[in-house]
């Protein structure tokens, strides 16, 4: 049997970061077994469902490395088929055909609830004759659902969940326009596209067993079922924006790495023993389902931050140089020419050391882009007392005077030092603010030999004017 998962978000919205974890699990479980890893869109909802939404999910899953490896199936355009499961169990007697009117369900459920009674649908269809159907009332089509016994899932996570078929009703298949369902619709594409593990958040559970009821009456052998506990705040409510960002694009925005989220996301309910740092190719040789959790998972965006800045230590230089000039382009007001990102990537393995996300790396690097006179920030300008101006401009000379590689420039600056009986900081910090308008930077000899000789001495002169 080759394992095929699926993973089926609906485009009402942006793709949630819980979508974004279900994904990857269902990716890597496919991998993990050597099988096939699906998308199918469930825009069903039509008046809800937009292309730009589509177009947000298939965005957020490329930059998370977990396109499909099948072009989406989009459930709107699979609705015959829908309709013509629904005949063929309305054939076989497994269906038939409801003619309440929506008065009579309103009444019906006022009524059961009016009585302690969960709002279920009475049945009074079941067995009645449709030529007793009432003028001009198109019927829906309803499961004829088995009321003894139970239906029992095996999940892969819960275990064995049960429910008394008394419990469910008769669900509707087909409604009186002649749409299906949404439960109906997924239980025919899942069956369509041969998929063998339906890998889920648990709020779908109660689902299921409906599900099941569908497979049983077309006589179809049910996929494997894991249903995932949600993700949770720190504060154990659900996740919201209160929380902080949701949506993976959000997380993108933000300055996370799609390796790092995909790695803090993989370890929000799984483990394996104390690993902390997985890869993908590790990851899918590790993952499988009974190392899933059955408790909910808690967001920590301290803990994703930290992995992020672990990830972005590791990550290549040239990647982030081109992740940063393009977020300092859109910032605007810069110089962002073949020079500016020469001196980028010179500096990145300093750069890089202090960063935990791409924005604060950007930030550390907006002052090899801008041109002088720089903006300062308070802290910094107060390091160039007028003492330290005229410290600057004797220093000048003597850093022209060299190469310009990283260990003249710090011989040079320890030489400057010791002949003024100054300290090293003591010149290093005022140089620092001179050249950066912060007072946070990679080495200073690095931070010269990346600005260069010419740029250099104009900040100098500029900061000691």
């Amino acid at each position: 049997m080759t394992v095929r998962t699926r993973f089926a978000p609906s485009p009402t919205g942006l793709l949630h970061i819980g979508g974004a974890r279900t994904a990857l699990f269902n990716f890597l479980y496919s991998r993990h077994h050597g099988g096939e890893y699906l998308l199918r869109v469930e825009d069903t909802d039509r008046a809800r469902s937009t292309e730009a939404a589509t177009q947000v999910i298939l965005e957020g899953l490329a930059w998370l490395g977990l396109s499909p490896d099948q072009p989406p199936v989009f459930q709107s355009t699979r609705a015959a088929r829908h309709v013509e499961v629904a005949q063929a169990m309305l054939a076989a007697g497994r269906a038939y055909r409801c003619y309440c009117t929506p008065e009579e369900l309103k009444a019906m459920r006022e009524q059961a609830i009016a009585a302690g009674r969960p709002p279920r649908y009475d049945g009074r269809w079941r067995d009645r004759d449709p030529a007793e159907a009432p003028p001009g009332i198109a019927p829906a089509i309803r499961l004829r659902a088995p009321r003894e016994g139970e239906t029992a899932v095996d999940d892969l996570v819960q275990g064995i969940v049960r429910v008394a078929n008394s419990e469910l009703d008769d669900m509707i298949i087909l409604r009186s326009d002649g749409t299906p369902t949404y439960l109906h619709a997924v239980v025919v594409d899942d069956h369509d596209m041969g998929i063998t593990h339906v890998i889920r958040g648990d709020d779908h559970l109660t689902n299921t067993f409906r599900q099941v009821q569908i497979y049983q009456a077309m006589g179809w052998a049910p996929p494997c079922f894991a249903h995932i506990p949600l993700i949770h705040g720190a504060d154990g409510a659900k996740l919201s924006k209160r929380h902080g960002a949701v949506s993976v694009l959000e997380f993108r925005e933000q300055g996370f790495l799609p390796e790092a989220l995909c790695n803090y996301l993989l370890r929000l309910g799984w483990g394996h023993g104390d690993a902390e740092v997985i890869g993908r190719d590790e990851a899918i040789g590790l993952f499988d389902l009974s190392g899933v959790g059955r408790a909910a998972a808690r967001m920590d965006y301290a803990k994703l931050t930290h992995l992020n800045g672990i990830y972005l230590r590791a990550a290549d230089d040239d990647r982030l140089t081109q992740e940063v000039l393009e977020r300092l382009a859109r910032r605007g007001g810069l110089a962002l020419g073949s020079i500016a990102a020469a001196r980028i990537r010179a500096l990145m393995p300093g750069l890089k050391e202090r960063a935990k996300t791409l924005v604060e790396l950007a930030d550390s690097a907006a002052f090899l882009a801008r041109t002088v006179p720089l903006p300062m920030e308070p802290k910094a300008a107060a390091l160039l007392s007028p003492e330290a101006r005229i410290m600057l401009r004797d220093l000048a000379p003597a850093l022209a005077a060299t190469d310009f590689s990283a260990p003249a420039l710090d011989a040079a600056l320890r030489d400057f030092a010791t002949a003024g009986g100054r300290k090293l900081g003591q010149v290093a910090q005022p140089l620092r603010a001179a050249l950066t308008g912060s007072t946070m930077s990679p080495g200073i000899d690095a931070t010269l030999a990346a600005l260069g000789r010419d740029e250099v001495l104009a900040r100098i002169g500029a900061a000691a004017a």
